[in-house]
């Protein structure tokens, strides 16, 4: 689920626009962008909003901090909310046929992040595990951060998905599980080599961007690296 009123509005009428039935809104992880607008597109379609317990409670520490950071990065633009995610009952949704598995990864660019496994369709929709052409958000990769989250794109991989939806992408690229699954742990081992040789905050963020000068949104990489140096 999308975080702007803009985005809520454009995306309920894109799925109005299918007429299709409107079940189940997955929330992979807690970072409000990725779940701002799942109340008002559940009450707009009767659906019900699921997640894991420890999404749920990231859910509500980002809310929580939601006027000092989100509302500074987007102000005006992000629908009064509440959290109204619900745990999965045995971690599976049951959907046209297809068991949609919910898997818990743990850390990746933030504390108790899932995936939705959909075997049938060799389907992972990974949120923000992997990243498809898109600087990579490290501001919560202290410590082992960078290694738990290898270990979750290794998670993933063990499903042997052939299409992977990335929480954020490139929209002119495919889903090729393969290649994402790459590129994504091969920004995440530059980036441990690129912490242990530079020694300031710039040094680091330029190092990243002569690495990977394509990518989109170098912000998030801003925001990591003051993270990572402070």
């Amino acid at each position: 689920p999308p975080m702007t009123i803009a985005q809520t509005a454009a995306v309920g009428d894109w799925v109005e626009s299918t007429g299709k039935n409107l079940t189940h809104i997955f929330v992979t992880h807690g970072h409000g962008d990725h779940w701002f607008g799942s109340a008002e597109l559940a009450e707009r379609f009767g659906a019900e909003v699921v997640a894991t317990a420890g999404t749920i409670d990231q859910m509500h520490g980002n809310l929580a901090i939601r006027e000092l950071f989100w509302d500074a990065l987007f102000p005006g633009q992000i629908p009064a909310t509440e959290v109204v995610a619900t745990e999965v009952p045995n971690d599976a949704i049951e959907l046209e046929g297809h068991t949609l598995r919910v898997i818990d990864v743990g850390h990746t660019d933030t504390d108790d992040t899932s995936v939705l496994h959909v075997a049938g369709l060799d389907l992972v929709v990974a949120g923000d595990v992997i990243y498809n052409d898109v600087h990579q958000f490290l501001r919560e990769a202290q410590g082992d951060g960078i290694n738990a989250w290898l270990r979750a794109i290794d998670a993933v991989e063990s499903l042997r998905p052939r299409l992977v939806v990335a929480g954020h992408k490139n929209k002119v690229l495919d889903d090729d599980a393969r290649r994402t699954i790459r590129e994504t742990r091969e920004y995440l081992t530059t980036a441990a080599t690129m912490l242990a040789e530079q020694t300031t905050a710039l040094d680091f963020f330029n190092a990243m961007l002569q690495r990977f000068p394509d990518r989109l949104n170098p912000g998030a990489l801003w925001g990591g690296a003051t993270a990572l140096y402070a």
